[in-house]
Order: structure tokens, then sequence, then C-alpha cells
């Protein structure tokens, strides 16, 4: 299957990194290339571009849509180890880090990856093809485990419900598909629940986060991508969900603020300057011409940072 994945907002990224022509410049999440082959074009012979992807799909399929970039290189790595990543590659400091936190259409397409509860498929949803998949967490997963993290990754109130139901369940013969997972989340829940929507999403969603350990690579490489900006540079970030969401939203605060002494003192002794500057005080979302012909930049959202 060809990867295909619309970029989402991809001109509101263009216009938030501000790009140089001669700046460096990179892409966390190459993807399908989207991202990255607009910023390409905006640069000179001086400019450089770094994609970087964990998914070796991905990094196939960026390098030849890349290649008639000179300025561009394409590296296998997550974004969490962005320091490491430009150390290898020499590189001080930069003019700008985009990161795109959506599972890519490709992905979510793509029965075999294990990603869709639309499709049936091995359970995996390895963004990297490596380490532990879901079908490990599934079948070997505490109860305890398992409930904790449906609630906490997929905000799901009746993770204790799915999670009891998921232990019963493997008791009997091993959980080896999405489809045998998905009918079991619809066995726990409520049937006025079922009647609403597909009960489905938030626990495939925890899973998934889970599996590929997105809000811990996230944590980091925030703080990697932002130590590695020049003064002037920019950090965008588009998330999809409210946990990204309100991590980058409360380390972007954290990046502006200044002074933390006690509100009482009369004078600051802290001597803390805000490291950052927001360059829009609320987030960007999808416009109503994007929407329409891209349902999945619906629950995007767009942050960006730029470095003091």
């Amino acid at each position: 299957m060809e990867f295909k994945h619309i970029p989402v907002m991809l001109e509101e990224c263009i216009i938030g990194l501000a790009i140089k022509p001669d700046g460096i410049y990179v892409d966390c999440t190459a993807g399908g290339g989207g991202h990255s082959c607009r910023i390409a074009s905006c640069l000179s012979g001086e400019g450089r571009l770094i994609a970087l992807d964990r998914d070796p799909d991905a990094v196939k399929t960026a390098s030849e849509r890349l290649a008639e970039y000179g300025n561009a290189k394409v590296v296998r790595s997550n974004y969490s180890e962005l320091t490491r990543v430009l150390d290898e590659l020499s590189v001080d400091s930069v003019d700008g880090v985009l990161m795109d936190l959506g599972v890519s259409s490709y992905q979510l397409d793509t029965p075999e990856r294990g990603f869709s509860y639309h499709n049936d498929a091995p359970l995996d949803m390895r963004m990297s093809r490596e380490g532990v998949s879901a079908y490990d967490i599934v079948n070997s997963w505490q109860e305890e485990q398992l409930s904790k993290v449906i609630f906490e990754y997929g905000e799901e109130k009746f993770a204790r419900r799915i999670a009891g139901e998921i232990v019963r369940s493997r008791a009997i013969k091993p959980i080896e598909t999405t489809m045998q997972l998905a009918e079991i989340i619809k066995a726990a829940v409520p049937a006025a629940v079922k009647r609403e929507k597909n009960p489905c999403k938030k626990t495939f969603q925890a899973i998934r986060i889970a599996v590929n350990g997105e809000l811990e690579h996230l944590s980091t490489g925030l703080d990697a991508a932002f130590d590695c900006l020049r003064p002037g540079g920019r950090l965008a970030v588009i998330t999809f969900h409210s946990l990204e969401d309100r991590l980058v939203k409360q380390r972007f605060a954290e990046l502006c603020r200044g002074c933390i002494c006690p509100p009482d003192f009369p004078q600051c002794v802290c001597g803390r300057k805000p490291r950052g500057r927001l360059v829009n005080r609320k987030p960007l979302t999808a416009s109503g011409e994007e929407l329409s012909v891209n349902n999945r930049s619906r629950s995007a959202k767009l942050r960006i940072i730029e470095r003091r």
C-alpha cells in the first residue's frame, strides 16, 4: 500500500515556523514527507532540512520524496533522540522544529499494522515495528495495569469493565486480532454507549500510546527540540488528543514563565527569566476548507513557541 498522508495545517505550519531560506529545520515526524517537502522547497542551497521518523515505511517513503532536495536528509530515529541525532550530524542549533503527533493515514489504513478497529488484523500498533506490541500488552499485563492505562491514556470511564473483560476473555484463548479486541470492548460497555458511538476508540488509543511510549517520548522530545533552537527559532507542535495537547500547553507555559518567587516577596530574588514566547496565545485549528477535504484534521491543534 502506498504511504499516503495529507499534511495537516500545512500552510499554518510553514507560516508559524517563519522559515528562513538559509536556515536549518527539523521535521521530527516525517511520515509521508508532506510537511518535509514543503519545508525543503522553501530553503535555498544554504538551507538544510533534517527529517526524522521511527517508522521504517515512513523513512523509505520520505527518502524517496525528498530525493530531489539536495539539502534534505532523512534519519530513522524517534524524536526523543533528537539531541543525539543532531550531535551525530554536527549540528549545534537549528532555526525551527516541527512535530506532527498524529498517527499517519497510512498506519491507520494499512490493516496489517494493527492500529484500526475497523479492519481485522493482528494486534500490533508498533510505529517502529519493533519492541512490545499491542498483543503483548493485551495478553500479559495485569488487570489493574490495563485498567490504569485505559483510564489514563484513553480517558475511558468504563476502563475497569473493559480491563476485566479482556482478562476473562484471554483466559479462554489469547486475543490475537483487532476485531477480537473490538468485540471484547463492545461486550464490556453499556448498550447505550454502543448506540451513541463506536466504544473502541478510547481503548485502542490508550493501548497504542502505551505500546509506543508516546507521552514519555513527547516529554523528552519537547525539551530536546526547544533546547536545540537558536534565539528566535520556533517549535511548532500539532496535537490530536487532549493528553498530548495538555502536555504541550503546560510545557510551553513553563518555558514562558519568568519569576517564580512567592507573591509576598517585595522583589524578585530568583532571577528567572522567560525562555520562550508564545507565537499564538490560543492553538490554531484547521480551517473549514481543510476540514471539508481532510476529516482527520478536525481534532488537530497547532501550538507554536519562539525561543527568546
